[in-house]
């Protein structure tokens, strides 16, 4: 799977506005440039809240698996927190003007000249400064990126921007998001910022759906049943949720929207299973799993209230969790049994050309598209005890797959994420099941949830 996060970069940036030469970043394969970025200060009221303003820039930044960070404990004693900051250091006297049993030492500006961030012992290749301050009851940032490899700073200046947010922790993270996005911009890979996570949690005493951002900030309750909630997906432009719950008695299909929460009308089919629904990638169906017609369970297709229903799937075995190909929209990978434990297959939109795709071994479910619709996410078995689940990946055109959680408790429900680097998955490795996230090739694990016990989450944009 480090192909999937590691791989040679060309990209064309612009620069500041005030520099408008371009430059070519070339990143070599299984290599990563090292980043620095130093605690920014605030002046005034705001540095109340640099704390979590320099803990969220950090994050976006090393939680991206672009760079490799700087340690802070290898920084130059001085931190600049502007361009006119940077003081060009004397220059070193030639060999013939010293004596020869003289050792030069190289220039250095105590931590105010790019080579002191360049060198040992940071030996970065960017470094990243600025500083708030509140203005007219605004919270502002100043923030600069610099390309190290540079001879000057008015060379080396790859962003100089101003970003607002207003006085309080919220809107430092969210300048902090902002900035962190622009870097990851200059190097093509987008931010998660503003992408959001659905997920099931009982911590108010019932399942219900909740909803949280990617870092697992601002976790806020969906859905007040008092019942059993559960599946939870959200559309491709993340304004309507869809989610199987009990309230009724059997389980059906609801939908609601995001922004306000409120219900949206959907006809369940009379059926004791209505279940595993999700959205195609126009967001104008969904799919799911039901035993509508008095076979439990095939999938089906249905426009978004419930009309216009038919059957994709036409096995005597129960089918489930259908997931629609977001690359193409015209495939769909399924959970079944009809082979014996279940597994999954692929087949497309009209029910054609079913095929298995794992091994047939242990048992396998919870799949998800990656954004690029060439690989999948799942759990498995693989020949386990049976409930000792792991997360996996596959390649779909070749069948190869690996391996990113070994034997720590049971992990489940992985979702891609939007920028198809990370993964978001369900994990009891704490003791109680928990939402955790992590690259996709199985590194720079964080745990997002603590409170009750949570499962099945879904990222989307």
């Amino acid at each position: 799977m480090k192909k999937l996060i590691w791989f040679a970069l060309a990209i064309f940036a612009s620069r500041s506005a005030a520099s408008a030469e371009d430059f070519h970043i070339v990143i070599q394969q299984g290599q990563r440039p090292k980043m620095a970025i130093p605690d920014f200060r605030g002046s005034g009221a705001a540095q109340g809240f640099m704390g979590s303003f320099n803990q969220t820039l950090w994050s976006d930044i090393e939680g991206a698996g672009l760079f490799e960070m700087v340690a802070k404990t290898s920084y130059p004693t001085t931190v600049p927190q502007q361009p006119s900051d940077f003081r060009q250091p004397a220059a070193v006297p030639t060999p013939r003007a010293r004596k020869r049993d003289e050792i030069a030492a190289p220039p250095t500006g105590g931590g105010l000249w790019m080579t002191d961030w360049s060198g040992p012992p940071a030996s970065a290749n960017y470094l990243a400064i600025g500083y708030t301050a509140v203005q007219n009851d605004v919270l502002v940032l100043y923030g600069w990126l610099f390309d190290l490899g540079r001879d000057t700073p008015a060379n080396g200046q790859v962003i100089g921007k101003r970003y607002l947010g207003s006085v309080d922790e919220n809107g430092a993270r969210k300048v902090a998001h902002e900035f962190a996005a622009d870097i990851l911009a200059i190097f093509g890979q987008k931010s998660l910022f503003g992408t959001k996570i659905v997920f099931v949690s009982n911590r108010t005493g019932n399942k219900e759906i909740w909803m949280m951002d990617a870092d697992g900030s601002n976790q806020k309750q969906m859905t007040r049943f008092n019942s059993l909630s559960i599946q939870p997906t959200l559309s491709p432009d993340s304004s309507r949720l869809a989610f199987t719950s009990y309230v009724r008695g059997n389980p059906g299909i609801f939908i609601f929207s995001v922004d306000p929460v409120r219900q949206l009308p959907f006809y369940n089919q009379v059926a004791s299973v209505n279940e595993t629904p999700e959205f195609t990638p126009d967001g104008k169906q969904i799919v799911y799993s039901s035993s509508a017609g008095g076979h439990c369970c095939r999938i089906f297709i249905a426009n978004l209230d419930g009309s216009g229903l038919r059957a994709i799937s036409s096995s005597s075995a129960i089918d489930v969790e259908p997931k629609i190909n977001p690359k193409t929209g015209n495939e769909i990978v399924f959970v079944s049994g009809r082979s014996g434990p279940q597994q999954i297959y692929r087949m497309t939109m009209d029910g054609a050309d079913v095929e298995r795709l794992t091994p047939g071994e242990g048992e396998a479910s919870n799949p998800s598209w990656s954004p690029d619709g060439q690989h999948l996410a799942f759990a498995w078995t693989q020949g386990y005890a049976t409930g000792n689940f792991n997360i996996f990946t596959m390649d779909v055109a070749t069948r190869s797959y690996d391996q990113l959680s070994h034997g720590e408790g049971r992990n489940e429900n992985p979702s891609w994420a939007p920028d198809g680097k990370h993964i978001v998955f369900m994990s009891t490795r704490t003791g109680s099941s928990q939402i955790w996230s992590m690259l996709a090739d199985g590194t720079q694990l964080k745990q997002l949830t603590t409170q009750g016990s949570n499962s099945t989450p879904v990222w989307s944009k």
